[in-house]
């Protein structure tokens, strides 16, 4: 049995790969073993006396079906958990998800002119405290309290309107009671002035 470790060696170096990938060509042993350089191995590479073997395949069938079995809730109870909770999803993470989700819905209402720049330091202020847990959450808040900024501004504007209405009708009153003063005052210089009466 000839050994054709030299030839295995140097076929590596020239197809570049490992020598367990290199297959030589049992038929062919003995025109394989009178190679003894680069070049002649180049030449049975190119006659097919020596081949790289293919990869072998490392299929990925078998963890895709198992990740897309744990995508709808499988294997993925207590027993197949390590970490604790915060370790397998921190809180911070969590925490950072949420304020960038509230965060850019705010910037969103601020741009559309749906939140002043009043109330959105407010809610930004909110946010950061930990008073809403949600989107839906927070647009109920908003929502609450433009209606009731609305409500206030109408009482205001009701009570205004209902001040300037007094506040004219006390003028106006004044203004009659001012004319039927004087009017008195006119009545009791005529009475005054009349012809005299001899007793």
């Amino acid at each position: 049995m000839v050994t054709l470790r030299l030839q295995k060696r140097l076929a590596a170096s020239v197809l570049g790969c490992g020598k367990r990938k290199v297959w030589l060509d049992p038929n062919e042993v003995q025109e394989i073993s009178l190679a003894n350089s680069r070049h002649n191995i180049r030449k049975l590479v190119s006659d097919g006396y020596v081949i790289r073997k293919p990869q072998v395949v490392h299929s990925r069938a078998r963890i895709r079906k198992t990740l897309a079995a744990k995508r709808i809730g499988r294997h993925t109870g207590p027993g197949k958990r390590r970490g604790t909770r915060d370790a397998r999803l921190p809180e911070k993470v969590t925490w950072m998800r949420r304020q960038r989700v509230l965060r850019h819905m705010l910037r969103k209402y601020r741009e559309a002119k749906k939140v002043d720049r009043h109330l959105y330091r407010e809610l930004y202020a909110r946010c950061k405290g930990n008073v809403f847990k949600n989107k839906r959450v927070l647009m109920e808040y908003i929502h609450k309290a433009k209606a009731e900024a609305q409500r206030e501004k109408t009482m205001a504007d009701q009570y205004e309107a209902l001040r300037a209405k007094n506040k004219a009708a006390r003028e106006r009153k004044a203004v009659r009671q001012e004319q039927r003063r004087a009017g008195e005052v006119a009545a009791e210089k005529v009475v005054g002035t009349g012809p005299d009466k001899k007793m």
